[in-house]
């Protein structure tokens, strides 16, 4: 794999699906490293790494997510097609839930590749929900709704140079947040499994219902205890949705 845009943790095994992790507003590929562990070994967990993090600090982050989805198309186009008979699925957090949505979208839509077999839309309401002014957030805000939220060790927002290093692209992530509005457009014709925590401070249980309004495909919710990153305590319950989701929509088929 020579593609810059993602990293595999774990090796297949086998013919399983192939599972695409996007990461949320500040976060790695590193943040599925664990989840890919818990997952059956037959899967092919890809973790997006975005621009301007890790191995890719140097590089520009985005600050929109139309040419962020754009080139993630791209990528995923050259990375689907290499192995075509393979089915996959999109497994988002928080932002990751809305690229992975929108990335969906124009793969389904204007590239006509297969759809994916079921998406996992976690930590965010549908794409009409507003979670709050990013696009005002100086870097005081930013760092104090990270810390609000959770799933960052504050040490490391309290080092300096490591400060320097993930504040590009935290900045960058809030912007595309802040400046993202939903465009409209029909349903998308994916199954839906949306997933949060029963205590997030952002995410509602009803603010996840609504990604229901988004597919014509089924929908299930998930809800875990915990707050915004509740998946990190619950790994192994986390891994087992998936796995159902995706041996359920095989059944189907």
């Amino acid at each position: 794999m020579n593609s810059t845009w993602f990293r595999r943790f774990t090796k297949s095994t086998g013919g399983g699906p192939r599972l695409v992790c996007f990461p949320h507003a500040g976060g790695s590929a590193t943040a599925f490293k664990e989840l890919a562990h818990h997952l059956p070994s037959a899967f092919d967990v890809l973790a997006v790494q975005y621009p301007g993090r890790q191995d890719r600090f140097r590089e520009e982050p985005f600050a929109a997510l139309d040419p962020l989805v754009t080139a993630l198309a791209a990528e995923l186009t050259r990375e689907l097609a290499a192995d075509p008979g393979r089915p996959y699925a999109f497994f988002g957090h928080s932002m990751g839930a809305l690229v992975a949505f929108e990335t969906a979208r124009i793969l389904t839509a204007e590239r006509r590749l297969p759809a994916p077999e079921r998406l996992f839309l976690s930590g965010r309401g549908g794409p009409e929900h507003r979670d709050a002014a990013y696009e005002k957030f100086d870097d005081k805000a930013v760092l104090d709704d990270v810390l609000r939220l959770g799933g960052t060790d504050q040490a490391m927002l309290e080092d300096p140079d490591l400060l320097e290093l993930v504040m590009p692209a935290l900045r960058a992530d809030y912007r595309l947040l802040g400046a993202y509005e939903w465009g409209g457009g029909e349903p998308i014709g994916v199954p839906v499994t949306a997933l949060t925590g029963d205590s997030d401070p952002m995410t509602t249980v009803e603010d996840a219902r609504t990604w229901q309004r988004y597919t014509t495909g089924d929908f299930a919710l998930g809800v875990f205890p915990g707050g915004h990153f509740y998946l990190f305590d619950h790994l192994e319950k986390v891994a087992a949705a998936v796995t159902d989701g995706l041996l359920a929509g095989a059944a189907a088929g």
